[in-house]
């Protein structure tokens, strides 16, 4: 997360990078978001137990 901070902070702002700062953004945002709800086990998605009915 540093890191990227450092690329934020020496790039300059110009038409020509933007987007490359735009991505920057993006990345630490997501790193943000991980640091405050991690990601939990879950149960994996929405489907069927395999002994369901809907498997005979």
């Amino acid at each position: 997360m540093s890191s990227t901070l450092a690329k934020i902070a020496e790039t300059e702002v110009e038409m020509a990078t933007a987007h490359h700062l735009g991505l920057l953004k993006a990345r630490l945002a997501k790193l943000r978001r991980e640091l405050i709800t991690p990601k939990g086990g879950g149960s994996g998605g929405p489907e069927e137990a395999p002994g369901s009915p809907r498997y005979y």
